[in-house]
Formats: structure tokens, sequence, C-alpha cells
């Protein structure tokens, strides 16, 4: 895996905020979950970083956090997490409290959930128990029990489930080495599934990319390697995604492993590959053709100096032009995302690249929350 400098490469080491295990973005806040010894959700001010709120979340690990828009019928956006309490819980930010709670069968423990476009319908994944990992569907507006439940897509924990965006199939992933494609309406699972791709390794994360012509699909290993699959889930691509290196201008970067994903009309390949190293910092990568395994790889930015240890959690606010990170060392931290550009059209870049370093505006940091804390951001 070759490593190229973006012309537009900044190193950025002020952030302009604080980082947690997962952050998620609502209309006001961005919403951080922390695994362990806390398992609530906090709600925190964009503009401050200031916590304005505490959610209780799970009674046992809060394990995944999403924005829903329209959740059943509703008209604003909704957070949607999901916790080893067996609870997918939807919440009201006025009350503070789930306004909606879905519970799995024999609380089986959840580890991933996303709703539908519609908001109709929402999905989870479930830990391994006693030989079985199951998806679990429910109707939104009649949450009582499970509108029915799958449990031969994947015979181990199932990592990631994650609908299109105006599709009705469920893209999930899998500790067996699956990745499905499956459709949601339909309640014979053995009709459900349509598509399977087997990636040999264990699959922690992956997720949809949306590009000009079809949706293709990328995924993540427990052993940083990094996957990119057709709409049919063919494997096109895939690497170690540690240890490319990069040395400019008195800055060295190697990657250690792989943070998160996000889609995005900025880059050609309509995805930003964020990865981090071991003493805290984070950089952006992309690939301007994963479908072709011989193209380089480019590094657009990396930010420095705002985290000590695992970087867990990254949330790019396109439209703040903010990148919010959460870490191993209890921070919440918003920094600059700089303009981004692409090499030219033989692989070149430009010769003079300036290096940023803004100074640090906004953190937040809970000394009274373990080292693993942050999980998620949105």
């Amino acid at each position: 895996m070759s490593l190229l400098c973006s012309p537009s490469w900044r190193s950025i080491d002020k952030p302009l905020g604080s980082a947690v295990s997962a952050v998620f973005k609502l209309r006001n806040f961005y919403a951080a979950s922390a695994s362990s010894p806390s398992n609530k959700i906090t709600l925190f001010d964009k503009i401050g970083l200031r916590a304005v709120q505490t959610l209780p979340g799970h009674e046992e690990a809060t394990t995944y956090l999403r924005t829903i828009h329209g959740l059943g019928g509703s008209t604003q956006n909704t957070l949607l997490s999901s916790g080893k309490d067996g609870c997918v819980k939807a919440w009201d930010e006025r009350s503070g409290m789930a306004s909606i709670q879905m519970m799995a069968s024999g609380r089986h423990p959840l580890l991933c959930c996303d709703a539908s476009s519609d908001g109709f319908l929402v999905a989870a994944g479930t830990a391994l128990l006693n030989e079985d990992a199951f998806i679990l569907y429910w109707d939104s507006r009649n949450p009582a029990a499970p509108l029915r439940v799958h449990g031969s897509t994947h015979s181990d924990d199932i990592t990631a489930t994650h609908f299109g965006r105006t599709t009705n199939l469920l893209f999930s992933a899998s500790s067996d080495g699956l990745i499905s494609l499956s459709d949601s309406r339909e309640v014979d699972e053995d009709e459900a599934v349509t598509h399977v791709g087997n990636w040999g390794c264990s699959v922690s994360q992956g997720g949809w990319v949306y590009d000009s012509n079809e949706p293709h699909f990328w995924t993540a290993s427990d052993m940083e390697t990094f996957g990119y699959w057709s709409s049919e889930l063919d494997r096109l691509y895939d690497t170690d995604i540690r240890n490319p290196s990069l040395h400019n201008q008195g800055q060295t970067w190697v990657t250690d492993y792989l943070i998160n994903c996000h889609c995005t009309q900025k880059l050609e390949s309509g995805l930003a590959v964020f990865v981090g190293s071991n003493e805290g910092d984070a950089a952006l990568i992309a690939n301007s053709d994963l479908s072709q395994p011989a193209a380089p790889w480019t590094i657009h930015s990396i930010w420095t100096g705002g985290h000590v240890g695992i970087v867990r959690s990254i949330l790019w606010d396109e439209h703040h032009n903010v990148l919010v990170t959460g870490g191993e060392d209890s921070k919440v931290l918003t920094w600059r995302m700089p303009e981004l550009c692409s090499l030219n059209t033989q692989g070149e870049r430009e010769d003079t690249m300036q290096i940023d370093s803004p100074k640090l505006k906004r953190e937040w940091q809970d000394m009274n929350i373990s080292e693993d804390a942050f999980v998620s951001l949105f």
C-alpha cells in the first residue's frame, strides 16, 4: 500500500475541542457515549463544546449511536442507541428519557442498530449467545416486540447493521467473516438474503459507499485490514491499512489502526478513511479508485497533539467544517477541517505545501471516566 501526499496536505497540531468513544450529530448538539464505567450519553453544545445534557443511556454498555431522521413518522432528528442490556432506545432530548424502547428477545446483548430511510423499521444485531446471533427488526410505531427475527444470516457477533439511503436493503457484517445484504421487508429469512460476501476474517465495521454510479461497501477487520466491495458483495480490493509511512517537512506519519470511514462528495471515491496512531493522532487518507488495487492512497490531513492513546471515534461535521474526535483519554475534541485537494491527473502533487497549526478552541474532558471511556460520537 503506497501513500502519497495531497497538494493540500495539512498537519494540525491544536484541537478546537475534546473526545469520546462514540460521537454523533443532532441539530444543535453532538452526542457522545462512554463505554466504562458510565454508560451515559452526553450532549455537547456545538459552539462551546459544553456538556449541556446527560441521558441515562443503557443499564449495560451503550454499544452504538445513530442519528435518525423521521423515526416513526416524526419530522425531527432522533438519537437512536443500542446496548448490551438488549435494548434499542430512541431518545427525547426535551425529557431526557427514552421515547421509544425496543427489547431483544431473551435480552440478547445488542452491538449495533439503524433505522430505515422512512423511519418505520428499526434493525439491530446481537452478540453471539448460546451459539446464536440474530438480526432483529421492529416496527418503530409498535415497538413492544420484534416484528421478526433472523437467526441464520450470521453465526457470530453482528458488528454492523446499516440501511441504504433509499432502499429496503440492510447491510450487515459479522465476526463470522460474512457481510450480507438482506431485504428488510421479507419475512422468510431464506428469501430475505440477497447477496453474501465472505472476507475470511472477523469484520469489525462496515457500511455503504455512494458514488455516481452504484453503491459499494467498505469493511474493516479486527486485523486492521480494509476491504471494498461491489453492489453484489464481490470483493474488489483489500489491503492492510497499517504502516503506510510518510515523511514530509519534518512530519512523520505511520498508521496503526483504522478509526472509521465517512461517505462524502468532497472526495473522488466518495469515501474518507480516518486512521489513527498509538500516540493519539488521527489522519484522513483516501483512494481515488478503490476498484484498482494499484491506485495510490493519498494523505490529506493529520491531527496531532490532542489525545493520548487510542482515538476510538471520529465524526466529520461537513456542514460546520469541523472534525470531532473521542478517545481512550476521556476527551472530546473538535478540530478545524481543512479544504481537500486531489492529486493531479498524472498522480503527482504540488511542490508547495503549508502546515496549519490553529489554536485550541474547544475541549471537554471528564477525569472521572476510565481510560476506555469514549466509544461513539454522533
